[in-house]
């Protein structure tokens, strides 16, 4: 035998097939079929995102917003299931469109004084429910501004104590921002309360010393 010759049915060097084109071409084909779910899923997303957010204007305009708040329940759940079916492997796509949609609904609940729904009410999982509940603080510092302008501090100060409670629950989750980056919605919520509680506390001084300086002196501040 020839040394170095190639051992009974190994076949000669560099004789390889490769991969089959019938393999190649279906791989072609999962990854074109992907694309284009990813397409269909920002599109879905953009438009959950896009109500979110018109709702909210909404809310903050008029209060209330029932149509909108069921619109967005109602692509939030829609949304959910399509990803459920079709787009596992994408969810990072919808994070913002989930975590705008939480936010209008809990402001929602907030302005019609109802309980919070929690994320399995809303179809959503709980990293996006803790970074809508992060942003939902931020639109309560807008109400409690907004009764400032007012002159409504005892109001205000309601807001300001729901603003504290919040904050609480937010500042209760302790994760990697590997699973959901919470710690700059918790460091922006922190904040926004001590600027809010100051203001607050400015606006009820003030309130309190008006009728002393309209009497003419001789109350107390």
């Amino acid at each position: 035998m020839t040394s170095g010759s190639p051992s009974s049915g190994s076949g000669a060097p560099g004789t390889s097939p490769g991969v089959p084109d019938s393999v190649l071409a279906t791989i072609e084909a999962h990854l074109r079929q992907r694309e284009l779910r990813r397409e269909d899923l920002y599109e879905r997303a953009r438009r959950l995102r896009r109500l979110a957010q018109s709702t909210m204007t909404r809310l903050h305009a008029n209060g209330s917003a029932a149509v909108e708040l069921a619109e967005v329940r109602r692509g939030t759940a829609e949304l959910a299931d399509w990803l459920h079916r079709e787009g596992r492997g994408d969810e990072p796509l919808a994070l913002d469109a989930f975590q705008e949609a939480v936010e209008a609904v809990l402001l929602g609940a907030i302005n019609a004084g109802e309980p919070l729904p929690g994320p399995a009410e809303l179809g959503v999982d709980p990293e996006p429910y803790l970074l809508g509940l992060g942003d939902v603080v931020g639109e309560v510092r807008r109400r409690v501004l907004d009764r400032l302008g007012r002159d409504d501090v005892a109001g205000a100060e309601a807001d300001l104590a729901l603003m504290e409670r919040l904050t609480r629950s937010l500042l209760r989750f302790d994760t990697t921002r590997a699973i959901v980056p919470l710690k700059p919605k918790q460091d922006t919520a922190r904040a926004l309360l001590e600027r809010t509680r100051g203001e607050v506390v400015m606006a009820r001084f003030l309130a309190r010393a008006r009728p002393a300086d309209g009497s003419g002196g001789g109350g107390r501040p």
